[in-house]
């Protein structure tokens, strides 16, 4: 850990570190590696060998799953107070990653290596905090795969572009990756909702103008 690292910031954003033995906190001080990473640099990516479990303590790392032709799905964001799941997986399993982890804005990381993080798994705190991820991403996961799955594109489109106030900054490419769709098909879907006067769609940002029609449009999870 660094010598400038706030050791208070870190159980304040994970308690469990907090209840730890003495020894336990003491080898996470000696062993822990503390990084700064700007917004696009890469965490992980699909096929490498995990070298740590991050603990986020500023800023944002997102996981998506990349095809052969570049489309992308973003699984999960990882922020403050959060893990990855699919670290924990990798380290647990020895397997390599099946997906890629971005900076989405400038982030800083505590990186526990493999020994240290296998080494904490021995205490309970620790262990209840990583069993909760599962339980905790499981749910994201499942929920995502049925929007996927089973919602069609404007609907699920549509309840993307809520709750971010009148000006949504974000770009086609971006939203698709995130719908797990392709561009073309995002822009298509935007032109549509354009015409029927729910958008105004500019460079890198859509207006909203009538978020009552996005929502009866995004409606409940249903069969296409």
């Amino acid at each position: 850990m660094s010598e400038r690292q706030d050791p208070d910031e870190l159980t304040r954003w994970y308690p469990a570190i907090a209840h730890l033995p003495a020894e336990a906190r003491a080898r996470i001080a000696r062993e822990a590696q503390s990084l700064e990473l700007p917004a696009g640099a890469r965490v992980f990516a699909a096929g490498e060998a995990p070298r740590g479990f991050p603990l986020v303590l500023d800023g944002s790392v997102r996981v998506a799953k990349v095809a052969a032709q570049g489309r992308e799905l973003a699984l999960y964001r990882v922020g403050p107070g959060e893990g990855c799941i699919l670290t924990s997986s990798c380290l647990l399993g020895g397997a390599a990653y099946t997906a890629q982890g971005v900076v989405e804005r400038a982030t800083r990381l505590l990186v526990l290596p493999p020994p240290l993080f296998a080494a904490l798994l021995a205490h309970e705190p620790f262990r209840a905090f990583v069993f909760r991820l599962f339980s905790e991403r499981l749910a994201d996961l499942t929920e995502l795969v049925e929007a996927v799955a089973f919602r069609r594109l404007d609907a699920r489109l549509a309840e993307r572009l809520l709750g971010h106030g009148a000006d949504v900054r974000i770009t086609h490419q971006q939203l698709a990756d995130e719908l797990g769709t392709v561009r073309e098909m995002v822009s298509r879907v935007l032109k549509s909702f354009e015409e029927q006067g729910l958008v105004a769609l500019g460079r890198e940002r859509i207006g909203i103008l009538d978020a009552s029609g996005l929502r009866r449009l995004a409606g409940p999870a249903e069969n296409p």
